[in-house]
């Protein structure tokens, strides 16, 4: 099956079924925080749209951990980059209309919050096309970020077309189950 395909059928069903913004299981994380040992204490996330998968009791159980938080800014070129955010602060919508921080302190995340259309148990991830994750990942490669994708379970599917360009999550994450 085509990404095209996939991705259709899934936002859709994503739309019918997640109008009550599933949660996701903040308690998954403490597997992540035993596992890793993060480099700075800065998550990137994303403010959910289009119905995906929650963040807020994330971010929220994040900074009372003691992180900062980051959410993307896409500039020109397909680039994207994280800036300082906290959770009462303003946002605007870009042209894409998707919530981005006013601030113009760019934050380097050590654990990244990423939206899926779709999923595989092999933990691939499919995006909405435009590759922002998967070139801020390949440009970044060397700062070792843990990549967290966040779905609700019906995104799941048997198995993703993927390419060269197509980023693993070092794990996703459901409201009902963890996979790593």
């Amino acid at each position: 099956m085509l990404k095209n395909h996939i991705r259709k059928k899934i936002i859709k069903i994503r739309e019918i079924k997640n109008k009550n913004n599933l949660q996701i299981k903040t308690s998954f994380f403490k597997e992540i925080f035993k596992i890793n040992k993060f480099k700075n204490n800065i998550v990137g996330s994303y403010f959910p749209v289009n119905f995906e998968a929650d963040t807020f009791e994330i971010m929220k159980m994040f900074k009372q951990k003691g992180f900062k938080l980051g959410l993307p800014v896409i500039s020109s070129k397909f680039d994207m980059n994280f800036y300082i955010w906290n959770l009462n602060d303003p946002l605007y919508a870009n042209k894409y209309g998707i919530p981005e921080p006013k601030s113009k302190k760019r934050v380097m995340p050590s654990i990244l919050l990423i939206p899926m259309v779709a999923f595989d148990n092999n933990l691939n991830r499919l995006g909405y096309g435009g590759g922002y994750y998967d070139r801020f990942l390949k440009k970044n490669e060397k700062k070792n970020i843990t990549k967290v994708g966040l779905a609700i379970s019906f995104q799941e599917v048997k198995k993703l077309p993927t390419n060269i360009y197509d980023k693993k999550m070092d794990y996703i994450l459901t409201e009902k189950k963890f996979f790593k």
